[in-house]
């Protein structure tokens, strides 16, 4: 997913981290992915970003550690919370075969791997009357292929099994949670659905017929929401 980055007419900042995925992971390492928090509070902090809309889970709970305040309103954009891979306590999770098979066609051909990704479930490129610019798709595979090989590969182990249960409980303050129902690299069923459950006033927004990549098939509603939530 492509950055996201607003102003709002009080001047606060709203940054949506997926811009510095690429950067991250080719420089930090990606094991697990509550490992990235500490250094990405500290990379927004160093850029003055304040108020911060974020893909990523355990974010405000990193929040509080100086320099950079705590986010007053969370959103989870396409997010893999609270856990994918299907498991005892997660029954209708993915199948690990998933991403079994996501990792051997990684170590495979790489570059053809992120371009099916691209060309199909990311955008919504396989359905039918689908419109997915091949700019879009082509921004998809460069930010893949330039990323580190081992990060990208290790990142697939960090979405699919670490498992944000216990995290998403602790959230206090009203969270915006956006997802679309057709997406089909985070089912819905098993992150944004049961993620309204877990977290106290949430606030789900299903985008109907949405993929992953809605953050560009649908950047419009999705900025109008991320406003309206912000303001």
């Amino acid at each position: 997913m492509p950055g996201l980055h607003t102003k709002s007419e009080q001047g606060d900042e709203h940054y949506h981290h997926q811009r510095l995925h690429q950067y991250l992971l080719q420089g930090l390492g990606y094991r697990h992915a509550g490992s990235v928090q500490p250094r990405l509070a500290a990379q927004l902090g160093q850029l003055g970003i304040t108020n911060a809309v974020s893909g990523i889970p355990r974010l405000p709970l990193h929040c509080p550690r100086p320099p950079w305040p705590r986010p007053l309103k969370p959103a989870l954009v396409a997010a893999v919370t609270p856990q994918l891979l299907q498991s005892a306590s997660n029954p209708h999770g993915v199948p690990l075969k998933k991403y079994d098979d996501n990792r051997a066609s990684s170590t495979a051909d790489r570059s053809q791997f992120y371009r099916e990704i691209a060309s199909g479930p990311f955008y919504g490129a396989n359905r039918p009357g689908a419109k997915v610019s091949q700019g879009v798709m082509d921004r998809f595979w460069l930010q893949g292929i330039t990323a580190g090989h081992h990060n990208t590969y290790a990142c697939i182990k960090a979405f699919s099994e670490t498992d944000f249960t216990a995290d998403l409980k602790k959230f206090t303050i009203p969270t915006l949670i956006i997802h679309g129902n057709d997406d089909q690299i985070m089912p819905i069923a098993v992150s944004a659905l049961r993620a309204s459950d877990l977290i106290d006033n949430a606030i789900l927004k299903i985008y109907e017929g949405a993929p992953h990549g809605l953050t560009d098939t649908h950047k419009d509603q999705l900025n109008a929401d991320l406003l309206e939530f912000l303001r």
